[in-house]
């Protein structure tokens, strides 16, 4: 069969199986690896060349990998905060531990494929997640950030793995391999990152001047790197990784990113139905019950890990909640380093059978868990208080009455409390992010630790006598319940409110509450106030940029950075 009508028969069937994906709110990878299963045995009768297609998926991985290195700029590795680092470090060695023991000592397997399962499950999905996320508008909320910060430490210590894995690949040992090609790929890396600090700024410059020129230099750049690391004893996949990481100090990363991205999903996506090509329908038997075993440890040893490890930082029971569900899935890195390890010999086609399960397992609950956290953490928010430190429970006494409460202390907040300081009126600060509570602390800033969720610790609080009420926290459901508490005991208070969109905004000034901060229209809205009373004025703009620029310093100086939208 003609390699181009074989695609078509891929993507057709890839198609129907994702658009029902999406109507049963499942991440369309699902669709993917199900149309690989289930047209494979035709395509396979018909004579279908296994061969040619894999090419494509392998363009996928590397595309992947690419990509990822594209954000894995140093800046944005500390930005991720020492707790996340922390965490995510605790969260890969404890699952991995807590896995290898039970493939190996009740599961049966040998030594080296109970390793290489350890690792597969202790990584989570960067693309189910960030795509949940983004969907919920939770990227840039508490847990939001912290689960990204967790897959960040997960992806650095994924490419260690994948260097590792890669210096098997030869026939020498691995101190010969690390005398020679492993030497040689460090300084040729540390090579790469000169040409990159030194040479690229210039040249990406004049090559960014047409965009179609920046994305064939990208792909061009991607392809020699990643030839380059296999030609000295490395996998194509580091390579392509190393490409990324190299070009994320470019000005133009995010440009490259969004320009290479579509080449990217097209390739994943046969990379995802190869793999449903793998597995094997007649032999799901024979995989089925160790799948159901890895992906309970995925669903819910991993979030306890995670829920646990978050305790020891002090984060509400809440926060370490939705983290711990929120990544609740494998990784595609997880796929990848099991599929170098069939290349390899070191594990069997069954055991990447049983990851593959397990993925469409894990991945079909923890979408729903995602989805539907904030309703399930409520019907069982009682019995998780044995991950909340006894602390954050206590009666808060105040010494003083305070004029006004500001609930979340995040770069909108930064402004407010500002305001807040010039008015001269007594304020109080009010956040749940340990990090966030002890540098207010030093800043000799009135804050208290707590979840604005507790109506407990609501009623703790001084609402009776504030005047006014602020609110930066992006939840819907949180805002509700802070007027309703409010309202209750305190009929005069004016309330401030943050929303993400319309519907959710009508609804809270409906709840009662006196103004709803937009900031996606908001911003436009300055704007037209600016055109409007400075025109053409050229001084006013100056004046104005001049401000600008001295609070985005000032906020940057804080750690205000624009939150991290998308890593692959």
């Amino acid at each position: 069969m003609d390699l181009f009508i074989q695609l078509t028969i891929l993507l057709v069937t890839a198609f129907v199986f994702s658009y029902i994906a999406k109507l049963l709110k499942q991440p369309i990878i699902i669709g993917y690896i199900v149309a690989g299963i289930l047209i494979s045995p035709f395509l396979i009768k018909s004579g279908i060349s296994i061969e040619g297609v894999e090419w494509f998926s392998k363009l996928g991985i590397a595309f992947l990998l690419f990509i990822v290195g594209l954000h894995l700029n140093p800046k944005v590795i500390k930005e991720i905060g020492f707790s996340s680092l922390i965490i995510g470090l605790g969260q890969i060695i404890l699952t991995f531990g807590a896995t290898f023991v039970i493939a190996f000592k009740l599961l049966g397997f040998d030594i080296v494929p109970s390793l290489y399962i350890g690792i597969a499950l202790a990584f989570s999905s960067t693309i189910i997640v960030m795509k949940l996320l983004s969907d919920k508008q939770q990227l840039d909320s508490l847990y939001g950030k912290i689960s990204i910060g967790v897959l960040i430490m997960q992806d650095i210590v994924a490419i260690c793995v994948l260097v590792f894995i890669s210096s098997l690949s030869g026939e020498k040992d691995f101190l010969e391999f690390a005398f020679e090609n492993l030497l040689g790929g460090i300084i040729f890396t540390i090579l790469l990152f000169l040409i990159g600090i030194f040479i690229f700024p210039k040249f990406t410059k004049n090559i960014a001047k047409s965009q179609e020129l920046l994305f064939l230099f990208s792909i061009c750049w991607c392809f020699v790197i990643a030839s380059a690391f296999q030609y000295i004893g490395f996998s194509f996949e580091i390579g392509a990784l190393i490409a990324g990481i190299v070009l994320s100090i470019s000005p133009y990363n995010v440009e490259i990113s969004a320009k290479v991205r579509p080449l990217r999903d097209f390739f994943l996506i046969i990379f995802f139905i190869i793999l449903g090509f793998n597995l094997d329908i007649s032999k799901l038997g024979l995989v089925i019950g160790n799948a159901v075993i890895f992906s309970l440890i995925v669903l819910i040893l991993k979030p306890l890990i995670l829920m646990v490890l978050m305790k020891c930082f002090g984060y509400s029971k809440r926060t370490n909640f939705f983290v711990g569900t929120t990544l609740g899935q494998i990784s595609e890195f997880s796929l990848i380093i099991l599929i170098m390890g069939v290349s390899l010999g070191g594990i069997d086609n069954s055991v990447l059978n049983t990851m593959v399960v397990t993925m469409i397992l894990t991945i079909l609950f923890s979408t729903y868990m995602i989805i539907y956290s904030r309703e399930f953490y409520e019907k069982i928010s009682a019995i998780l208080s044995v991950f909340e430190r006894k602390k954050v429970k206590k009666e808060i006494y105040f010494k003083k009455e305070y004029n006004a409460l500001l609930f979340g202390y995040n770069r909108i907040g930064f402004n407010i409390l500002n305001s807040l300081k010039e008015s001269k009126k007594s304020y109080l600060v009010i956040d749940f992010n340990p990090d966030t509570i002890s540098e207010l602390q030093k800043s000799k800033v009135p804050c208290v630790y707590g979840d604005v969720d507790d109506s407990e610790f609501l009623g703790d609080l001084p609402i009776d006598k504030a005047k006014l009420i602020v609110s930066t926290i992006p939840e819907y459901e949180t805002n509700l319940l802070l007027i309703k508490e409010t309202r209750d005991i305190n009929k005069n208070a004016i309330i401030i409110l943050r929303a993400h969109s319309i519907p959710d905004a009508l609804n809270l000034y409906k709840a009662g509450a006196d103004y709803v901060l937009t900031p996606h229209f908001l911003g436009g809205e300055y704007l037209a106030h600016m055109i409007t009373n400075f025109k053409t004025n050229e001084g006013k703009y100056k004046e104005e940029k001049q401000k600008h620029i001295k609070l985005l310093e000032e906020m940057s100086k804080k750690g205000h950075e624009h939150p991290f939208v998308e890593k692959n």
